[in-house]
């Protein structure tokens, strides 16, 4: 590979983002980054929308779902919450910053994380126990193991700050108007090359853009971008943890273009 110090470590964030969280320990960042709970509000249809706030330190930034080869992938633990049958954050728009010549994705200052909540019971109560590990991160990196609890009532109203984060999340490809016009795949000795070809215009000057597969266990590449007139054209190598042969599942391959002009979710990447 061209980058074998980027690929070390996007291999151990790997790991990591495959073991379990560790055991809930006193933070000894806590002056660098603090949680808060939002409890948010109950939907007519049962569901329950609340938020995590974390407040950085000045200068600290924490990490998005997929936090770049120099990032500490976000960990979470729902498993000491009762009447509660799954929690899926929803993550706002990140933004792309350099650290050590490589990138990495998340955020800086603060974030208003929106939690989509669903209940073992309707009707009742939810009494949220999350356990998180983040990475975050200013001259060093650290992981920071942080626990926060709470009830979420059956009620409350819409919090301003999470309907804001939640108008925040990358437009979904179909309502943006933008589409894969095909991707296609070859062999390399380490595993696949993938290119992406996008039907969009420019997203802005700094324009990036993300790429994830449905395994856990396959590295992708800080992609390679081109434009061709309307198209956005992204090259990327993908290869097994283990370093073997695998299959790739073409409707679990997620792309996220970001930009100052606007950020767009596609899912799935057809062949041409």
């Amino acid at each position: 590979m061209k980058n074998p110090t980027a690929l070390f470590a996007a291999l151990a964030a790997i790991s990591m983002a495959l073991a379990a969280p560790a055991p809930a320990r006193a933070n000894p960042y806590s002056e660098l980054v603090r949680v808060e709970l939002l409890p948010g509000w109950r939907r007519v249809d049962g569901e329950h929308i609340a938020a995590l706030h974390l407040t950085l330190a000045e200068g600290w930034k924490t990490y998005w779902r997929a936090p770049g080869d120099a990032g500490i992938p976000p960990l979470f633990d729902w498993s000491q919450s009762r009447n509660l049958r799954a929690a899926m954050p929803v993550w706002p728009t990140p933004v792309v910053f350099s650290q050590n010549g490589m990138r990495s994705i998340g955020y800086k200052h603060d974030l208003v994380l929106p939690l989509r909540v669903t209940p073992d019971r309707a009707g009742r109560e939810i009494r949220l126990d999350a356990r998180l590990q983040i990475g975050i991160c200013n001259d060093i990196c650290v992981p920071v193991d942080l626990t926060v609890t709470g009830a979420l009532p059956d009620g409350g109203r819409p919090d301003p700050r999470i309907v804001s984060a939640l108008a925040d999340i990358p437009v979904p490809a179909a309502e943006a108007g933008v589409r894969v016009t095909g991707c296609t795949l070859s062999p390399t000795p380490d595993g696949l090359r993938l290119t992406a070809r996008v039907a969009m215009p420019q997203a802005g000057r700094a324009e990036a853009l993300v790429i994830e597969t449905a395994d856990p266990e396959v590295w992708v590449a800080e992609p390679r971008l081109s434009r061709e007139s309307g198209t956005l054209v992204a090259e990327t190598e993908l290869m097994h943890i283990d370093g073997g042969a695998f299959a790739l599942d073409r409707s679990g391959l997620r792309l996220t273009v970001l930009g100052r002009g606007q950020a767009v979710d596609i899912r799935g990447c057809p062949a041409p």
